[in-house]
């Protein structure tokens, strides 16, 4: 999705805009320059993960809505710790505020990627950084490593993305997933 991170800064733009707050305001509350706020507001870009999910409290709306533009609960969250082999935790219930203290202020690259079933898997790749992915529709299977996790709409992974992954369409139907990358 190219015009992404400008559909973000705008979302951000209207939710700050209809509840009457205004830049310089909204800055103060982050402890951001107000310069670096309104970069925010008109690329989408560079924004840290704890300021999306400060902005998501603040506004009332789901975290994934601000990114997506689509509300997305999240019913169970897959953590495979980076640095400590293999280990999948599983968590009932809705943990945006631990993937944001998770990711910290680090800068976040989120994409949204919809998988054809006729799609071809993904070629493992491997990066720096964290990633984090939620399953909007359909199922996505994410391949890490040697592992297969099937996740369905509202399930999650975040990994060590320095292990080699992709993903792939696990169904007949098309799957929509957004993924964030934090540097």
């Amino acid at each position: 999705m190219s015009n992404a991170f400008k559909e973000i800064g705008l979302r951000i733009q209207g939710l700050r805009e209809a509840c009457d707050v205004t830049r310089e305001e909204m800055a103060a509350e982050l402890e951001v320059p107000v310069e670096t706020y309104t970069e925010w507001e008109e690329t989408g870009s560079d924004v840290p993960i704890s300021a999306i999910y400060h902005l998501a409290r603040k506004f009332g709306v789901e975290f994934t809505e601000i990114l997506t533009g689509t509300a997305a609960k999240l019913n169970t969250y897959h953590l495979v710790r980076a640095g400590e082999g293999v280990e999948v935790d599983r968590y009932p219930g809705y943990y945006f505020e631990d993937l944001a203290w998770r990711f910290a202020d680090k800068i976040m690259q989120p994409l949204l990627v919809t998988l054809d079933p006729s799609d071809e898997p993904a070629k493992l790749v491997t990066h720096g950084g964290q990633e984090f992915n939620l399953v909007l529709e359909g199922t996505v299977v994410v391949v890490w490593g040697d592992r297969e996790f099937h996740l369905g709409p509202g399930d999650s992974i975040y990994f060590n993305p320095q292990m080699p992954h992709g993903q792939r369409c696990g169904s007949d139907v098309p799957a929509k997933f957004v993924t964030i990358i934090a540097e």
